[in-house]
């Protein structure tokens, strides 16, 4: 029930936003993941404490995904699981900088219901549930429906950009423009303050679960890079990278992709 599970989420997001504005950044205890996988700090862990506790606490049947939870088999024999990110832009979050958001979703049989993306030192909280529309801050918001890729703003990192990611060898002549936080990338599009964002690498699903439904819900369209669209709680939580945006803006980069 998404109107029913919201609530929840916007709530724990607020109390996730008040642990980990308890640790300063640059001086949080900081060490690297295994195989390369980033960065991590003892806010990451304590978000992700605290959102295990509060959400299974009200949901006991539902599963749990987190980037900062080793992941098991369990949820996938679950209707309905959480897909979390108690951090997202963890880089960004030792830097001092106020890119870094908590995502938090609930999928049910593969689609993301309910979804909050929220930047605490931005004071913006995304908010939506499936068939309910999209909101920062209460406020509701648009994407975007301009159709010309070339006076269209991408949120895209420069290696997407590469000539052999497109078609013609060249990538499309759009502004280009870049936020750490791929959920808050997708928030942004949801807000009709850029028309698209891509990314082509594999993306997990945690970064992606929340910003792709507020993208949905605000009149946009979230899909792979292959226009297949996106479904959750895989075996692999790995999505074949994303492009969302409002619909002519994604349509037009993802005709434009090798």
């Amino acid at each position: 029930m998404p109107a029913h599970d919201l609530p929840l989420l916007i709530d724990a997001a607020r109390m996730a936003g008040r642990v980990a504005t308890s640790f300063t950044g640059p001086t949080a205890q900081r060490w690297d993941k295994a195989d390369d996988a980033g960065p991590v700090t003892e806010a990451d862990l304590a978000v992700n404490a605290q959102l295990l506790s509060t959400l299974r606490l009200a949901r006991p049947d539902y599963g749990w995904l987190s980037e900062e939870t080793e992941d098991n088999a369990d949820r996938l024999s679950q209707d309905r699981v959480f897909i979390v990110d108690p951090i997202d832009g963890t880089r960004s979050f030792v830097e001092g900088s106020n890119t870094w958001a908590h995502s938090i979703a609930v999928a049910e049989h593969g689609v993301i219901t309910a979804a909050v993306v929220y930047l605490p030192l931005r004071n913006k909280l995304y908010a939506a549930a499936k068939g309910g529309g999209a909101t920062c801050n209460g406020v509701p918001i648009v994407a975007s429906e301009k159709a010309q890729l070339e006076t269209s703003s991408v949120l895209v990192a420069k290696p997407a950009m590469q000539g052999d990611h497109w078609k013609t060898n060249i990538c499309p002549d759009f502004k280009r423009s870049f936020r750490p936080s791929l959920a808050y990338r997708l928030a942004l599009v949801g807000e009709g303050r850029f028309e698209a964002m891509l990314t082509l690498r594999k993306s997990w699903e945690w970064d992606i679960a929340a910003g792709a439904l507020i993208v949905a819900e605000a009149g946009g369209i979230a899909l792979d890079r292959t226009g297949a669209s996106l479904r959750f709680n895989n075996p692999d939580p790995r999505l074949n990278g994303v492009v969302a945006g409002g619909t002519p803006a994604c349509a037009a980069l993802i005709d434009a992709l090798a």
